[in-house]
């Protein structure tokens, strides 16, 4: 009887140990989320309600060049790793004076030296731009861009508030900063 039962719990440990469900490791561009307000998760007083939140992937500049080379000038760019980027409007906003309904949208560009085209797209759910569809997009405004003073190494995205229901969305990686207005 006692070998029969050593032989079932050996059995046991041996069948859970082949069958155990393993983790994958890390993401090496780690998810992130912009709100704007700036910081509204962790800063939310009571009835306050956000504007907008962005869900993204940073990736890490790694001693490399991006933009114009990792990420090519005039093509259509996931706008960090990963899956396209999607931002929740909670309420009509205005990006460059023009208005985008409230909703989920994917957040795509085509990076440019001096300007950006920022693409809010109503598909969603997807890897990359690799299924992009520009019919597809529900709106399209150009970006300014400026010189960093010091190098980004992780792509970033962040939001200032400039009174007067306006703000700033702001995209920087490596030595470039995007600026794209906003109001609400």
């Amino acid at each position: 009887m006692k070998f029969l039962l050593k032989t079932v719990f050996i059995f046991a440990l041996v069948h859970q140990s082949l069958t155990a469900q393993t983790l994958r490791g890390l993401d090496s561009s780690p998810g992130d989320i912009a709100y704007f307000p700036d910081n509204f998760a962790h800063d939310r007083k009571d009835g306050e309600k956000a504007i907008f939140k962005i869900t993204y992937h940073r990736p890490l500049k790694k001693e490399r060049k991006i933009f114009g080379s990792l990420v090519p000038y005039n093509e259509v760019w996931r706008t960090g790793a990963n899956e396209a980027p999607e931002i929740k409007l909670y309420q009509d906003v205005s990006f460059a004076g023009k208005q985008l309904k409230a909703g989920t949208y994917s957040l795509l560009t085509i990076p440019g030296e001096n300007e950006w085209t920022i693409i809010f797209n109503k598909d969603l759910d997807y890897w990359g731009a690799y299924n992009y569809k520009s019919a597809n997009d529900l709106l399209r405004v150009q970006a300014t861009v400026k010189k960093s003073e010091k190098t980004i190494e992780a792509f970033s995205i962040q939001t200032a508030d400039k009174g007067a229901n306006a703000g700033v969305l702001y995209l920087g990686w490596d030595d470039t900063i995007v600026e794209l207005p906003f109001s609400y």
